[in-house]
């Protein structure tokens, strides 16, 4: 198990063990409170993760953007920035999964927790174990994630409204890789492994996220309208996804339905 500070400059290490062990998983805590920090670090490094703190926000952007991590645990209410506004800088480079602490409660702050991009929002106070079994079905859920394509297209068919290249994580939409956020890849892929079939919210729900029962069905709409508008800029006259009311989504792997 290894903790490592990050200090303004540069990070110093501090072995917590006697023996050294083998390096597991990197994660890197950004939390301010020392207390939580030390019992996150004890629980994670006794799994087996390698463990690197961050007291502050600036300093653990600056960490992430040299050092590659496995996970991320940052607090929403960091003294020199937003966690919310954070992670948002993040995305911008790096879709690293992020585990949200906080002591807010409202269902608003969970649902933009969880629309700006994180994997899961775990509200004070925790138990330490419960936040280390959650990092690791993340990682196993994002490391392990068996993405199904459709059948390939004929020699001498038209080209696919569809491409979908699952190990780069990135999809074609009528000849344009689309720019999409973590979580909008994840739905739309899951649409196009099940092509022409109604999935339910829930059932989008269970493919994108790590813990379905802690999200809201208003979540998936919004990842839903965002695809459609980056959709609508390649072809404003069609759109392939359809709305079942009551039911659900579909993908229309035709030319998509005319925009009304």
């Amino acid at each position: 198990m290894r903790r490592q500070a990050c200090s303004a400059k540069a990070p110093q290490s501090a072995q917590t063990d006697k023996k050294a062990e083998p390096m597991g998983e990197r994660i890197l805590i950004i939390e301010d409170e020392a207390a939580i920090a030390d019992a996150l670090v004890y629980a994670l490094g006794s799994d087996g993760f390698e463990v690197h703190w961050c007291q502050l926000g600036r300093d653990g952007l600056d960490w992430l953007q040299r050092q590659p991590v496995d996970l991320l645990v940052l607090d929403v209410g960091l003294p020199d920035t937003s966690g919310f506004e954070l992670c948002r800088q993040i995305r911008q480079f790096s879709a690293v999964p992020v585990v949200f602490l906080t002591a807010r409660k409202e269902e608003v702050d969970r649902i933009v927790g969880l629309e700006i991009g994180a994997d899961d929002y775990v509200v004070k106070p925790f138990s330490p174990r419960e936040i280390s079994a959650r990092v690791r079905a993340i990682l196993r859920r994002s490391q392990g994630r068996v993405v199904i394509q459709p059948a390939p297209a004929a020699a001498d068919a038209p080209p696919a409204l569809f491409e979908h290249d699952p190990p780069r994580k990135r999809i074609r939409y009528q000849g344009h890789w689309l720019d999409l956020t973590r979580y909008e890849y994840l739905v739309l892929s899951a649409l196009l492994r099940h092509p022409e079939h109604v999935l339910s919210r829930e059932q989008l729900m269970d493919s994108a996220w790590d813990d379905p029962s802690a999200n809201f069905d208003r979540v998936v709409d919004t990842h839903i309208k965002g695809i459609r508008a980056k959709l609508k800029r390649i072809d404003p006259a069609h759109d392939p996804i359809v709305t079942h009311r009551g039911l659900g989504y579909s993908l229309d792997m035709g030319t998509g339905q005319p925009r009304t």
